[in-house]
């Protein structure tokens, strides 16, 4: 791979942020700045998450084993912008109040499901350097397979908040759903019991 690969990938995460800021700079956000701002953040933190889960099929199937060089940055900028879609809706609607916080998360699913979807990413962002890797040995793996169940929350968090346009909200959940069905093939696959099936049969 390229070593302009990360580089490129990096300032193509950042466009979008940049874009926003631009548009708040010149009051092109609409009537509501801080939903639109809201709503984009979080798109693209569901965005790139499907980005770095898309790594290791994209692998397995073509062979493109140098992606997973970029697997990382694209975890770490999907956290980066969960992480700036929670202080929004914290600082904008909240009013960086505790105790708001814990009304909401208690009255509303959605921003419970979201809020633990963030929980999770929270030490798979802080272990995904090598030195926590090295050090964590296999159970950096399992830690890491956590990200599915990120997955799952997400879509149960862009599904409950939406109202009359399923349209978005059942894509997301069908590409989720996609990359888990294949994560969990893969995981059978490697079970002895299947193993004697033909349908896994590689020979």
């Amino acid at each position: 791979m390229s070593l302009w690969a990360k580089p490129l990938l990096f300032l193509a995460a950042m466009v979008p942020l940049l874009l926003m800021v631009a548009a708040l700079a010149s009051n092109q956000l609409g009537p509501d700045p801080a939903q639109t701002l809201m709503h984009g953040t979080g798109e693209w933190a569901a965005r790139l998450l499907i980005a770095s889960l898309l790594v290791s099929p994209l692998r397995a199937i073509f062979g493109w084993n140098a992606l997973l060089r970029l697997r990382r940055m694209l975890g770490l900028f999907a956290f980066a912008y969960a992480s700036l879609h929670l202080l929004l809706f914290i600082g904008f609607y909240l009013g960086w109040s505790l105790g708001r916080v814990g009304e909401e998360l208690l009255e509303r699913p959605y921003i419970t499901v979201g809020f633990l979807a963030w929980l999770i990413m929270l030490p798979l962002a802080a272990t995904s350097n090598q030195a926590m890797q090295r050090w964590l040995k296999r159970n950096w793996q399992r830690l890491h397979r956590a990200v599915y169940m990120v997955a799952v929350l997400v879509s149960f968090h862009i599904l409950w908040q939406a109202r009359s346009d399923l349209g978005e909200a059942l894509f997301y959940g069908l590409v989720f759903a996609t990359l888990l069905i294949w994560r969990l093939i893969q995981f059978w696959k490697k079970q002895p019991f299947f193993r004697n099936f033909r349908l896994f049969d590689r020979s």
